[in-house]
């Protein structure tokens, strides 16, 4: 009884060996995972994968495998119905499935870590460990070559320290480990499916000796090579330890924004246009931000809760941009460290999405935990992005930590600087004279860090007006003619996006930190409509975190002239000025000399100001065709150029439709791409029978190639290719430029700078 129970021990210790050795990549992986879910349905595969193989060991070999499958479908279904309950996935199992069978390598490796465990996170570790256990169960138990058996498990190994690369601490223990079990099992004796204890027992007993002599000159050959191969490589490998191993993340491209959502400042503008646009339904628990924080007991609290969609730290003279990498994430995000001197209070907000484009996810600061979506996340600026886009009905429930800081610590505050901050301290190159000298005098007139923000504040606030209609723009030109331009001329007025802008500017010209933050004012409940959108600018403080301001001007206030607190001087005033008279002159002015007199010897001719109109006019018509064509070019460049080839495939399906438009023959909206196609066949057939005579289309380029890749992207956006995008854009330059050949000679100089596919570009619908 005994020895049965013996050889029954024996037996176990190798399977034992293989779930262990297998169940080790799970720990290692589990690592940069949120909580040990992860690492437990790895055990359970490792387990299930060799138990299967155990059990089946009396089958024929070419029947474990789609035995050992099936089970391996069962065990993977089950886990992931359990994380998408957990991480509260929507959708039923089968679309889940097949979401994460289509994602899960690429979600893997760019999800946000701790890594949440959900469907697409851990398929393929589950699968992985599995198949695993499978081959290495095949090969030690039923052939009988236990090292060859462990190659699966150590490959399996390998892959999981190379993912967790340098984002856990060194796996010393696990691999201390597996190099344990590994020995355990190859120092047990195992018997192989052709059964048999002894293979010298039948052998005369001179054969034996000889036998046994030669396996053991064999295996004392193998230890040393061993041996050997330690003393020559133990050297390199230690020297390896203290290494920091490469992170696979950085092959693999994050989930990207579109342009619209690089720079959502510029939609402030068209938001302003039409108020009562209802974008997003919000219910909130808990405390929520006041629109200013507390940094001055006067401020107006009666504007609600800040919503943030965007924060854009990056500014070239031009462009404000949001400069982030998001990455997936699951539903509880990282825990950021908050400021020292702020206090901390939760606010939980259920948000539902009306009409809201693009792919930013609103959320008040800082969000902690998501659920009802898929998120991807940037810690730098506590953002979250949709990867999918914001789509009607999405409903989602984020509980974020909102910092507030301690106001009376504010007046003595003092900011950042360095390397850590030069991001939000850099002010690009072409800054307007007038914006420094202004920044300078509010910075003369007050020392410290604060009091220089709430002087621009102040400055901003007393001199200047809120214009909805106020056309876009925050580059150094335009926030020049906000600041300085004639207020009876659309100067000193503008849409929050001037001011934020204008604010962070000044701000940085000043020695401040700053950046602009997009999003809405709510009163915690009920619709949050496009009037409700607006800027406001950031402030960093040491100790503080960053701190909002609010330049904008209080309601039913007066603006006094930006002239009555700063003018621009010239650096070098004109010598000929000279003081006004202080006495009423002696005798009375001549009369103005009459219209068809001699010109004043000190006036301008008339066909000087003639000549001089006219050629301005022309200057600036020039200008403006100049703008038009390079705006229709750098359109054209980004859409067939930029972003990843799906974006691309749909950037070259609107060049075609604008240039159908532009041609006249505009098609609607609710046309499938192949009768798109064939609306685009017959417009250059048309066009070429206009201007030749014959309606015949050799040759001629046709968009049902393109047509097809959109419908591809339309139906697996991620299953497109650089090759395809490529191809979609020769497709679609080939075609517009056909069809702009077939135009008459004055359609085709008009065509380049028609200023419709901008509109369109700008305003989809």
């Amino acid at each position: 009884m005994v020895t049965r129970a013996g050889r029954v021990l024996r037996a176990a210790v190798l399977p034992l060996a293989l779930i262990g050795l297998t169940a080790l990549a799970g720990v290692v992986l589990g690592r940069v995972y949120a909580g040990g879910l992860l690492t437990w349905l790895v055990v359970g595969a490792a387990a299930g994968s060799v138990l299967v193989s155990v059990a089946a060991r009396r089958l024929p070999s070419w029947l474990v495998a789609p035995v050992s499958v099936a089970a391996m479908a069962g065990w993977t279904l089950w886990s992931l119905r359990l994380t998408a309950t957990r991480a509260e996935v929507p959708g039923g199992l089968l679309e889940v499935t097949a979401d994460a069978a289509r994602n899960g390598i690429p979600r893997l490796l760019t999800a946000m870590i701790p890594v949440e465990p959900t469907p697409d996170t851990v398929l393929v570790p589950v699968v992985a460990a599995w198949l695993a256990g499978l081959a290495g169960a095949e090969v030690a138990l039923r052939t009988g070559r236990v090292l060859l058996g462990y190659l699966p498990a150590a490959g399996l190994y390998a892959a999981a320290l190379y993912v967790v690369g340098p984002n856990a601490e060194p796996a010393v223990g696990a691999t201390l480990a597996f190099v344990a079990v590994a020995a355990v099992g190859l120092a047990t004796p195992t018997r192989t499916a052709s059964g048999g204890g002894d293979p010298t027992a039948d052998l005369t007993p001179g054969v034996r000796a000889a036998v046994r002599l030669r396996l053991a000159g064999s295996a004392a050959l193998g230890v040393a090579l061993v041996v050997g191969l330690v003393a020559l490589l133990g050297p390199v490998v230690a020297g390896q330890v203290d290494g920091r191993p490469v992170d696979p993340r950085r092959y693999v491209e994050p989930p990207q924004v579109q342009t619209l959502d690089e720079n959502p400042l510029i939609r402030i503008s068209g938001w302003a246009l039409h108020p009562e646009q209802k974008l997003l339904d919000v219910s909130t628990e808990g405390a929520a931000a006041s629109a200013a924080p507390e940094v001055d007991p006067a401020a107006d609290t009666s504007r609600g809760a800040r919503i943030r969609l965007a924060v854009l730290s990056d500014y070239d003279g031009v462009t404000w941009r949001v400069g982030a990498t998001y990455r997936n994430a699951g539903r509880i995000l990282p825990a950021a460290v908050p400021a020292r001197d702020s206090t901390v209070q939760t606010v939980r907000q259920q948000i539902s999405v009306a009409e809201l484009s693009g792919r930013l996810l609103p959320a008040v600061a800082t969000p902690r935990e998501v659920s009802g979506a898929r998120v991807a996340y940037d810690p730098a600026s506590g953002t979250l992005i949709r990867p999918e886009g914001l789509t009607p009905g999405l409903r989602y429930t984020v509980t974020s930590a909102e910092e507030r800081p301690e106001a009376n610590l504010l007046p003595t505050a003092n900011v950042p600087a360095g390397d850590e901050v030069a991001r939000v301290l850099r002010v690009a190159d072409g800054v307007p004279d007038p914006m420094r000298r202004l920044a300078a005098q509010l910075a003369e007139e007050n020392g410290a860090p604060f009091a220089r923000a709430s002087a621009i504040e102040q400055f901003l606030a007393e001199h200047y007006r809120v214009a909805a209609d106020a056309p876009s723009g925050h580059a150094y030109p335009n926030l020049g003619f906000f600041l300085f331009g004639p207020r009876n001329g659309g100067g000193q007025e503008g849409t929050s996006e001037q001011f934020a802008a204008a604010f962070a500017v000044l701000g940085r010209l000043s020695g401040l930190p700053t950046r602009v933050v997009v999003g809405f004012r709510t009163s915690g409940r009920g619709p949050v409509l496009a009037g409700d959108a607006y800027a406001w600018p950031e402030v960093l403080f040491d100790g503080l975190g960053w701190v909002p301001f609010e330049p904008l001007p209080r309601p039913n206030e007066e603006p006094r002239p930006v002239e009555e607190d700063f003018r621009p001087t010239p650096e070098d005033p004109p010598p000929s000025e000279v003081p006004a008279p202080t006495a009423e002159p002696s005798v009375s002015p001549e009369p103005p000399a009459a219209a068809d007199g001699p010109p004043r010897p000190d006036g301008v001719p008339t066909p000087v100001l003639v000549a001089g109109g006219g050629g301005g006019l022309l200057l600036v018509v020039g200008a403006l065709l100049l703008t038009l064509l390079a705006m229709r070019r750098s359109l054209t460049r980004s859409r067939l150029v930029r972003g990843d080839p799906g974006q691309r495939i749909a950037g070259a399906w609107r060049e075609v439709t604008d240039a159908l438009r532009l041609a006249g023959r505009p098609v609607g909206g609710d046309l499938a791409a192949t009768e798109v196609a064939g609306h685009a066949r017959q417009a250059l057939a048309d066009a070429r029978a206009g201007t030749t005579g014959d309606g015949t289309a050799d040759a001629a380029p046709t968009v049902d190639e393109l047509a097809a890749l959109l419908n591809q992207v339309g139906f697996a956006p991620d299953a497109a290719t650089p090759d395809q995008a490529a191809r979609a854009a020769e497709v679609a330059t080939a075609y517009v430029a056909t069809l702009r050949e077939a135009r008459p000679w004055w359609r085709r100089l008009i065509w380049s700078v028609h200023p419709t596919p901008l509109r369109r570009a700008r305003n989809p619908n």
